[in-house]
C-alpha cells in the first residue's frame, strides 16, 4: 500500500514560537504606567515601567539627618588649627556637619578618608583638599543655581550617596581617530558606552558641551547656503547628549520638548529652561571646580588623557527626574545654602577696649568681612556717636603697600564699606558718616596696614 509523505507543521510552529519570543525578549511586559504631561493627542507622555522604577526609587530613599545643633557657643575656626572652611560655624554645627559627610561620603573609612588620623590639621591627604572645594562648590550650586535647582538645593549625599566616588562621572574620552588601519576617521563614534545608552552615536558628547561651549544644535538657525554652518556631526552630537540627559533622569523627549516643534521654545514645557540652566551649571562647576584640582588628584583617580573625574546630568539624578525625587535635605544643612565667606580670626593686633575716637577696625589679610572684635569696636563708636548729637565721623580705609596696588586700593574701599553698613545698623545715620578716599599705610605693625579708622569729622 501506498503512503503518501505527510508535510509536518510542528517544526515551522516551533520555529515561530522561538521567533516571537526573541522578539518578546526586547519589549517589556505588561502592566505599564503612563503620566501624561501634555494635550491629548500630542504623545507628552512619560511611560513608566514600574518593576524597573522600584530599583530607581530605592536608590533615591534620602538617609535620616542629625538633630540641630545650636548656633551658640565658640567657633570652629577659633577652636580648631587649620579650618579654612566652615569656621564660622560653632563647633556643634561644624561637628554635625562633619559626621553627616562622613556618612555621605565615606561611611565605611570614616574620617580617615580625609584626615590624617594622628593630625586633623594636616593637609597632607588629597582628599582632604578636594573635600573643601567641593563644600564650596555645593554652596555655589544653592546659592547660585536656583535656576536649576531651585530651593530644593543638593548636599553631598545627592552625587555621593555613600560612595567615596560618585556613582557617575566621566572623563574625556580618546577619540581614537582611527578605528583600524583599513576603516579611516570614526568621528568619534560606533564605540558604543553606557553614557550613551550603547548607541553608535559620539560616545563622548560632554567634553564639548559639558566642558566646552560648543552650540547644541540638530539643524541651523537660517536656511542654506548663508548662516547654517551646522553639520550631520553636529546632530549626532547633540542626540548624544540627548540620550545621556533622558536616560539619566528616566525621562523620554517629551519631557521637556513639544512634540508639535521640537526645536521651538514657544510652548514647550517648562523642564526645558531648567535643563537649558543645567546645562550651563554643569559646564560652569567642571571648569571652575573640577578643572582646576587637575594637579590635586593622583594619576591613579584621572582619565587616561590625565583630566579629573567631572560630572554630567547623571550625577546627581542617577534616573529619577529629579535629584531624590525632589525631597529636600538643604532644609536640615542650611550651612550648605550659601557660598560663605572665608573665616576671618581675630587679627594679632587688637583695638583698645576703652571706647574712644579715632577708633582703629582691624582686618584679616585679604579679608574685609568684620571679626566679632571689629563688631565690638564698632559698636562702642556708635555710642560715643550717639551720644553727640550732630556729630559727624569720617571713615578712612588703609592699605598694604605690599602685591596689587589697585587690588589692594579696592580692597581699603570695601573695607571701610563695611564699617559703615555695620554703624548704619547700630542706629547711626548715614548723613552723620563721611566717607574718606582709601590710602595706604605709612609705617607702624603690620595689622596697621589693614585697618578703617572711625575719626571725629573736622568740621
Amino acid at each position: 500500500m501506498n503512503r503518501t509523505p505527510r508535510f509536518s507543521l510542528r517544526p515551522w510552529v516551533t520555529a515561530m514560537a522561538l521567533g516571537a519570543l526573541t522578539l518578546l525578549t526586547a519589549c517589556e511586559r505588561p502592566p505599564m504606567d503612563s503620566v501624561q504631561h501634555g494635550y491629548r493627542g500630542t504623545g507628552m507622555v512619560q511611560v513608566y515601567n514600574p518593576r524597573l522604577m522600584a530599583n530607581v526609587i530605592e536608590d533615591n530613599v534620602v538617609p535620616a539627618s542629625l538633630p540641630p545643633a545650636s548656633a551658640d557657643g565658640p567657633k570652629a575656626g577659633d577652636v580648631y588649627q587649620n579650618v579654612k572652611v566652615l569656621g564660622d560655624l560653632s563647633v556643634g554645627e561644624f561637628t554635625r556637619l562633619m559626621v553627616s559627610m562622613t556618612a555621605w561620603v565615606s561611611p565605611e573609612k570614616g574620617c580617615a578618608y580625609c584626615h590624617n588620623a594622628g593630625n586633623f590639621a594636616d593637609d597632607s591627604l588629597y582628599t582632604k583638599i578636594v573635600a573643601r572645594k567641593m563644600v564650596q562648590m555645593t554652596q555655589t550650586i544653592n546659592s547660585k543655581w536656583q535656576d536649576h535647582v531651585a530651593q530644593t538645593g543638593v548636599t553631598c549625599y545627592t552625587c555621593h550617596r555613600g560612595q567615596p566616588v560618585p556613582k557617575f562621572v566621566w572623563f574625556t574620552a580618546n577619540s581614537q581617530p582611527q578605528g583600524s588601519n583599513f576603516i579611516g576617521d570614526k568621528a568619534g563614534q560606533n564605540t558604543p558606552t553606557k553614557a550613551t545608552n550603547y548607541a553608535t552615536l559620539p560616545y563622548d558628547p560632554f567634553t564639548p558641551y559639558l566642558l566646552g561651549a560648543e552650540p547644541i544644535r540638530v539643524n541651523g538657525p537660517t536656511a542654506l547656503p548663508s548662516g547654517n554652518t551646522s553639520s550631520i556631526q553636529q546632530t549626532e552630537k547633540t542626540y548624544s547628549l540627548m540620550n545621556h540627559m533622558s536616560s539619566s533622569l528616566g525621562v523620554n523627549c517629551t519631557f521637556c520638548h513639544n512634540t508639535n516643534a521640537f526645536q521651538s521654545w514657544d510652548g514647550a514645557p517648562p523642564q526645558r529652561a531648567t535643563a537649558y540652566y543645567g546645562i550651563r551649571m554643569a559646564r560652569a562647576l567642571n571648569n571652575d571646580y573640577m578643572k582646576p584640582l587637575t594637579d590635586t588628584f593622583p594619576a591613579e583617580r584621572k582619565g587616561e588623557l590625565g583630566d579629573v573625574a567631572k560630572l554630567n546630568c547623571a550625577t546627581c539624578h542617577q534616573g529619577a527626574y529629579k535629584p531624590l525625587f525632589g525631597q529636600s535635605m538643604l532644609k536640615d544643612h542650611p550651612e550648605l545654602a550659601t557660598l560663605r565667606a572665608a573665616f576671618v580670626k581675630a587679627p594679632a593686633v587688637l583695638a583698645p577696649s576703652d571706647a574712644a575716637l579715632p577708633a582703629k577696625v582691624l582686618f584679616e589679610v585679604g579679608q574685609d568681612g568684620l571679626t566679632d572684635t571689629a563688631r565690638q569696636v564698632i559698636a562702642d563708636a556708635a555710642k560715643l556717636i550717639a551720644a553727640q548729637p550732630g556729630a559727624k565721623v569720617s571713615l578712612s580705609g588703609f592699605a598694604d603697600k605690599t602685591g596689587n596696588a589697585d587690588k589692594n586700593l579696592e580692597l581699603a574701599k570695601q573695607r571701610a564699606l563695611a564699617v559703615r553698613d555695620a554703624l548704619k545698623a547700630a542706629g547711626v545715620s548715614e548723613d552723620r558718616i563721611e566717607m574718606k578716599k582709601p590710602e595706604f599705610t605709612v609705617g607702624g605693625l603690620e595689622a596697621d596696614a589693614r585697618r578703617v579708622e572711625i575719626n571725629a569729622a573736622t568740621p
